[in-house]
């Protein structure tokens, strides 16, 4: 029996974790990042495919590529989180639950970041604990997709 696929995608300018505004998002680069939740995954026994981009349209596409092969997908939409609809409308015909990560809390920082287009259509929201809100979300999402696996 094959593992079950995660993807996990991450907006615009993520690339430059460990650079951008370590005040805000700790000191921890993208690709260790990654690398946390390969170990992760491989604990939970699922497979994992990373895939950041600048894009919208990319991501969209990523999610299009896998609508029949992933199980459940982690997003950090980043600045598409408030405008973002082809993002909500992509997540919206995905047949395995989304969950929205954010490494920061958007609640607490400048008003307009306050509103999530994305959360609506994701199965949930995880934020502000870091690069663990990845670790966490991939502990969650792995459960959800058990369940549902089990339930029938």
């Amino acid at each position: 029996m094959r593992a079950p696929k995660i993807l996990v995608l991450h907006g615009p300018n993520l690339n430059l974790f460990g650079r951008r505004e370590p005040h805000i998002y700790g000191t921890t680069t993208l690709a260790q990042i990654n690398e946390r939740l390969g170990v992760l995954a491989a604990e939970l026994g699922v497979e994992i495919e990373t895939f950041q981009s600048n894009h919208e349209g990319a991501l969209v596409d990523k999610l299009h590529e896998n609508i029949d092969i992933a199980a459940g997908a982690l997003l950090n939409p980043a600045g598409l989180t408030q405008h973002g609809v082809s993002l909500h409308d992509a997540i919206k015909a995905m047949p395995f639950p989304v969950l929205e990560i954010h490494m920061s809390n958007i609640a607490a920082r400048e008003t307009w970041r306050h509103h999530s287009i994305i959360g609506p259509a994701a199965k949930a929201t995880i934020q502000g604990l870091g690069w663990r809100s990845y670790t966490a979300g991939l502990r969650a999402l792995t459960e959800i997709v058990r369940e549902s696996d089990t339930s029938g």
